[in-house]
């Protein structure tokens, strides 16, 4: 049995090796995310929800989202694109590719969660019943580069 082992760690380095050799990185975007928001336009759904996200008629998304949005995306040399619309119809165009994130005080138990990604927990407030609230935001399913980056940025930058 010990000999097994001795002949499946150089298969298991070899691999590795020819893997890394093909410029292979990990974690990926099949859809090129990252790539494609860096230096360019960061297209962001969002939905109204108290102190996450206000929402005024000719003026751009306010609240403590928009805010951590705008200083990710300054990160990545983007500028944020903002579509308004309903949990709903903004889960929709997440997972069709026409938004690259979807934000609106969403809480990591979301229904939309098997249809798109979702960032780590990274801030907590409390609802109108005492229950605790963990917020994440959505970004395409299977991006994980992008998914990477925008949690690196949540954890570092101490997000409320």
């Amino acid at each position: 049995m010990a000999g097994r082992q001795y002949i499946r760690r150089p298969i298991l380095l070899c691999g590795l090796l020819a893997i890394a050799g093909c410029g292979l990185s990990i974690p990926t975007d099949p859809s090129g995310t990252l790539e494609d928001v860096s230096g360019g336009t960061l297209r962001v759904g969002v939905t109204e929800s108290g102190e996450w996200v206000q929402l005024t008629p000719g003026q751009e998304p306010a609240g403590i989202e928009p805010d951590l949005v705008r200083k990710f995306a300054s990160t990545r040399d983007a500028q944020p694109q903002w579509t308004q619309g309903s949990e709903h119809e903004l889960a929709e165009d997440l997972k069709n590719g026409e938004l690259d994130l979807v934000i609106g005080g969403l809480a990591s138990d979301t229904p939309w969660s098997k249809h798109a990604g979702m960032t780590r927990p990274y801030a907590e407030s409390t609802d109108e019943r005492g229950k605790t609230i963990k917020h994440v935001m959505l970004v395409p399913q299977g991006e994980n580069a992008f998914l990477l980056a925008l949690d690196k940025f949540l954890l570092d930058r101490g997000a409320p």
